[in-house]
């Protein structure tokens, strides 16, 4: 192998680890009811900016929000639920002026699919529900059969899971007679059917806040695609509402 050719590898292999260094990894801890949506708006991200690698933490609000209290690497933090994503701003690791309510979503009554609709709770022998203190579906779930004055009646059956996507889980096994999910889980199933929407007033407003923790180009990239037309386009195909966010300040508070 003459010189020549050396010096051609050798500076073949110099730009290919320039390029592998400019590579910018950036971490997205997310809740799991974003899943499908954030995975398609992540690919088209990639493809238009091939120097950014876009990673997603995807789970409950809850535990995702003490695993960046406790340090966990997140340069943005998309959440499921208003309180746990105030308890990352009030200890300071969120930008505040990045905080902004993008989404909102509903609540449903699932069942497997292909099974005769229950007319009542009462009538299942097992129900899955998101765990309340740590997934935001199973909280908003609590509070609904609350509301309806059946919770403490039917405590005994319900099961509670890690996300609301392992409920889904749950009904499309068959394991569970019902669930209560967010209308974009659902609709992404087609081994589950919907038997009632929720009504809004018998429980907090669905509303999925996004943040910045860690800010750099690259984060504040994806940050404005997160907002931007052809994100929400995909957004809303899954089910998502847009709503205006905190314009007025009254949402999120560091007092």
């Amino acid at each position: 192998m003459n010189m020549k050719r050396i010096l051609y590898i050798l500076l073949a292999l110099t730009l290919i680890t320039a390029c592998q260094q400019e590579k910018e990894e950036i971490t997205i801890s997310a809740a799991a009811s974003l899943t499908d949506a954030l995975q398609e708006i992540v690919h088209q991200f990639e493809g238009e900016n091939p120097h950014i690698t876009v990673s997603l933490n995807l789970g409950g609000s809850g535990s995702l929000s003490q695993q960046i209290i406790q340090g966990a690497p997140a340069d943005i933090f998309f959440s499921a639920s208003v309180p746990h994503f105030e308890r990352v701003l009030q200890e300071g690791l969120i930008e505040e002026e990045s905080a902004h309510a993008l989404l909102a979503n509903q609540l449903v009554w699932i069942q497997p699919q292909n099974v005769q609709l229950a007319t009542t709770v009462e009538s299942f022998d097992q129900m899955a529900i998101g765990t309340p203190e740590t997934v935001p579906a199973g909280n908003y779930a609590k509070q609904a059969l609350v509301a309806q004055g059946i919770y403490k009646e039917i405590e005994e059956q319900l099961i509670f899971t890690k996300d609301v996507r392992q409920v889904v889980q749950y009904v499309e096994s068959n394991n569970v007679d019902a669930g209560i999910v967010y209308q974009t889980d659902a609709m992404i199933s087609d081994k589950v059917q919907i038997n009632e929407t929720l009504p809004v007033g018998e429980h907090e407003p669905i509303i999925y806040p996004v943040g910045i923790i860690k800010d750099s180009q690259a984060v504040e990239a994806f940050y404005n695609y997160l907002q931007s037309a052809a994100a929400l386009e995909i957004f809303q195909q899954y089910g998502f509402q847009e709503i205006d966010g905190d314009a007025d300040g009254s949402i999120f508070s560091t007092d």
